[in-house]
């Protein structure tokens, strides 16, 4: 479990699973991550999640009203090479710094606890709000591509540097 001044992050069960649909059933949430999923696919998909050698998923809670907001990740990125950090946040929440807080905690979490030597961060560069999220938590874009019908863009952090 990870802590923060407002949040409250656990590791990711299957008794999660009606909460985690939330992020995956809102149009809004899923805009730039290719589209609301079917309750179905969800179910398989999150089956996987869980089994995944080398990644790591957390529910984000409020720690005062203990509400769900959303959920992050670190997992093994499509290249292959490094370690990705996701994090999806249900829109009530959006605005509020919440998202900053969860994605440098679990920064935090990759290279004191897992020792990483980097992280990186893939978001479409349409989402604005994203990409203004990872340079606010020290990120550097390192290149775009396209990947999923649009343009991507890679950030990236080293260890060491805030």
């Amino acid at each position: 479990m990870l802590r923060t001044e407002r949040l409250v992050l656990s590791r990711l069960t299957k008794s999660d699973f009606n909460d985690v649909k939330k992020l995956y059933m809102d149009q809004e949430v899923r805009k730039y991550l290719g589209g609301v999923i079917e309750e179905r696919v969800l179910l398989a998909a999150g089956e996987a999640l869980l089994l995944e050698e080398g990644s790591h998923f957390w529910i984000v809670k409020e720690k005062e009203s203990e509400e769900f907001i959303g959920m992050v990740s670190i997992t093994n990125h499509h290249d292959g090479e490094w370690k990705e950090i996701s994090y999806q946040l249900l829109p009530e929440w959006w605005g509020l710094g919440y998202g900053t807080e969860c994605v440098n905690a679990i920064i935090k979490y990759a290279f004191e606890e897992l020792k990483l030597p980097r992280v990186i961060a893939e978001t479409q560069t349409a989402n604005t709000a994203s990409c203004r999220l990872l340079e606010k938590v020290g990120m550097q874009r390192e290149k775009t591509l396209i990947r999923f019908n649009a343009e991507q863009a890679i950030y990236y952090r080293p260890a060491g540097e805030s």
